[in-house]
């Protein structure tokens, strides 16, 4: 007669043991949705209550696009991204399926299949940015592009953030939107910016970027109003031309009520997995 053994084999218990460590897992990011949305939905500036996650990393996409629908831009405009990972999770992706034109510029390898360019819809410049080669790389892309203006910026390169976008605006560079991570350890009116390092690498600390009230006094010296934080992380800071500030006159003007500390807890998993197949796509679309 067959007895079971009733001490579970290793093989048993490691598979309780993950089975428990995926339920923990979807269980805390049920929690961190509904803690992201409650915060939104109680944040005093109404445009946070239109973040939604798509390929940014947490809720960057619905606010920039309402943003956009706001200006009336969200049709055949141009981006730039500087800082764009492996291409899976930025703040651009979004408009490329909106079937914007664009480039990224970044130092990793493109995991989906678009590293050589698409012609005049689409460029990645594979290059360490620095303030000697910022200005050619955006130049040459560009003009490979067929377009003389950018609407959106996103910049995000853990460092030299706020040296780089200085410089853009210094150049005449003039995009409706911009989008920027601000260091929010430094809570207004704090000031704060890293000295300038070609060589700068984030070390995982708080030494990186500027805080965001020396983002809005820079950007102020080039005519650009804040009117949103992201709620999800509170690490993504958006600023528009004032020439549209009348669409925004429901954003708090006071910016104690715009920002957003940090809350850097990031999802698990959201939904179904990204695909490279899904991102190339898009680009086979423009």
């Amino acid at each position: 007669m067959n007895i079971p053994n009733p001490i579970p084999t290793l093989r048993q218990r490691l598979l309780n043991i993950e089975s428990l460590l995926r339920e923990l897992s979807d269980t805390r990011d049920l929690r961190l949705y509904d803690e992201t949305r409650k915060a939104q939905l109680a944040h005093s500036n109404p445009l946070n209550a239109f973040g939604k996650k798509c390929f940014s990393q947490t809720d960057e996409d619905g606010i920039t696009i309402e943003i956009l629908r706001r200006i009336g831009c969200l049709d055949n405009g141009t981006y730039a991204e500087y800082g764009v990972g492996d291409g899976t999770e930025n703040n651009t992706l979004i408009l490329a399926a909106l079937g914007w034109r664009g480039f990224w510029v970044g130092g990793e390898t493109l995991r989906p299949d678009i590293n050589d360019g698409r012609g005049s819809n689409f460029q990645y410049a594979k290059e360490w940015i620095t303030l000697d080669n910022i200005h050619d790389i955006s130049s040459q892309c560009l003009q490979r592009l067929e377009r003389k203006t950018i609407d959106v910026i996103s910049l995000d390169l853990d460092g030299n953030d706020i040296h780089f976008m200085r410089s853009l605006l210094k150049v005449g560079h003039r995009p409706k939107l911009l989008i920027v991570e601000y260091n929010a350890k430094f809570p207004p009116p704090v000031e704060f910016e890293i000295a300038y390092d070609p060589k700068h690498v984030w070390q995982g600390d708080d030494y990186f970027g500027a805080s965001l009230t020396s983002f809005v006094k820079e950007f102020h010296k080039f005519d650009y109003q804040l009117v949103c934080c992201n709620s999800h992380t509170g690490s993504n800071a958006f600023f528009v031309d004032s020439a549209y500030a009348n669409y925004f006159k429901d954003v708090p003007p006071d910016l104690d009520s715009i920002y957003v500390g940090p809350r850097y807890a990031l999802y698990t998993k959201f939904g179904h997995p990204a695909s490279i197949d899904t991102i190339e796509r898009i680009f086979d679309l423009l």
